[in-house]
């Protein structure tokens, strides 16, 4: 019979993602004693979400972490581009936003987790349990109070005055509290891979659509993080024609490529991303919050998944920290968090299930020459349009402040 730990705290945060990192150090540094619990041993992971997007630089200034955060390794783009068929648009324009940062920054995920898992560390009520999987929800009545996790065949009670669930689309919290998810459509996935950049290549970001493929090209420094969308459910289809003729499809579709798709020299090369768009209907019970994609799992169109974790973090905290602090926390409370976050996802969800429908959908069916799009020339012939693109991708819907 493996040992049983138990370990008692004031809140449990499940996922060490970016929603549930961000919540951890807020709450730990307004005095709030946290446990937060990832169940791998370190955070690279490949092929995650790797945009920090204005708003998130934002906080990071008002946590007074900018400076020092924008010493790491990124790359900066000031505009997101597409080529449709042989047309070139601009379909973000980030220069003109009013903030330190108008830029959205790449850098790899693990480089965002470890700097503010670092900066939690410091402080003395914040507790990181790495390979620490979360397996079960503690329920007392109608109440959560805590979680059962395991580490290293180690069962871990954790009893806490509330538990976030911060663990993704896929989520523990999700599956064992049983609450209700709502389902979007969406008709594509994704398969994700590197190619090499060579410098002669474009300096920043792009798409590209035509003759029924789209890809996105993310640039990485020294290579590109290619996303290559395709219908879904064809991932088998494509898998059963050989990796040669999928080289092939891509190097039509991107013929600067050409000299360099051989690097994708097995189907192990390449990460599908199933993709899905849904809601909870309700992101808590008592004792239970779900934040981030645990609440939420958002579509790739404009990379804002991790900005709205984000957010979500900070409104929890910002609602929730004087109620912790004074051990007077509600089930009202936690819907507090719902009513002041709901709205902004519905609003993007929409955004990006529009396109879906609209774009991504007409091009997949469609193998001819693609044209340009009415939404798109609308960007062309009203420039103001990028801007507000801008906004929406890189700021979102009632951005959240440190309080």
């Amino acid at each position: 019979m493996p040992q049983e730990n138990i370990f008692v705290t004031q809140c449990c945060i499940v996922g060490g993602g970016p929603a549930g990192m961000m919540a951890g150090y807020l709450l730990a540094r307004a005095g709030i004693d946290t446990i937060v619990i990832e169940k791998w041993p370190d955070f690279f992971r490949d092929f995650r979400g790797d945009t920090i997007h204005p708003s998130t630089l934002e906080l990071m200034y008002e946590l007074g972490l900018l400076d020092e955060f924008l010493k790491l390794p990124h790359n900066k783009t000031t505009q997101l581009s597409a080529k449709i068929g042989n047309d070139e648009i601009v379909i973000a324009d980030f220069s003109k936003l009013k903030m330190h940062c108008p830029f959205i920054a790449f850098m790899p995920q693990w480089d965002f987790l470890n700097f503010i898992a670092e900066k939690a560390k410091k402080i003395p009520c914040f507790h990181l349990f790495m390979e620490t999987e979360a397996i079960d929800l503690i329920h007392s009545n109608e109440d959560i109070t805590g979680v059962i996790a395991r580490k290293n065949n180690q069962q871990i009670t954790i009893q806490s005055k509330l538990v976030i669930g911060a663990d993704g689309r896929h989520a523990m919290t999700r599956e064992k509290s049983h609450l209700t998810l709502e389902s979007l459509s969406a008709p594509m996935d994704v398969l994700w891979f590197h190619l090499s950049r060579y410098s002669t290549d474009p300096k920043e970001s792009f798409g590209r659509l035509d003759h029924g493929r789209m890809v996105v090209m993310i640039e990485r420094g020294d290579y590109w993080q290619c996303g290559y969308l395709i219908r879904k459910g064809g991932y088998d289809n494509i898998v059963k024609n050989g990796i040669e003729t999928f080289r092939n499809d891509f190097a039509e579709l991107m013929p600067s490529m050409h000299d360099r798709v051989h690097e994708i020299t097995s189907w192990d090369k390449i990460k599908l991303l199933t993709v899905c768009v849904d809601r909870l209907k309700k992101w808590y019970l008592p004792g239970l919050l779900c934040i981030g994609d645990a609440a939420h799992a958002m579509s790739p169109i404009g990379g804002v998944g991790i900005n709205l974790a984000i957010q979500d973090a900070v409104a929890a905290a910002n609602i929730l920290i004087p109620t912790l602090r004074t051990d007077t926390l509600t089930v009202e409370d936690l819907k507090r968090v719902q009513d002041r976050r709901e709205f902004p996802v519905k609003v993007i969800q929409r955004f990006q299930v529009f396109i879906q429908n609209h774009v991504i959908d007409k091009v997949l069916d469609n193998k001819t020459p693609t044209k340009v799009p009415f939404t798109f020339k609308l960007l062309r012939w009203i420039p103001y349009l990028r801007r507000l693109t801008a906004y929406l991708i890189g700021v979102g819907i009632r951005p959240e402040k440190i309080k």
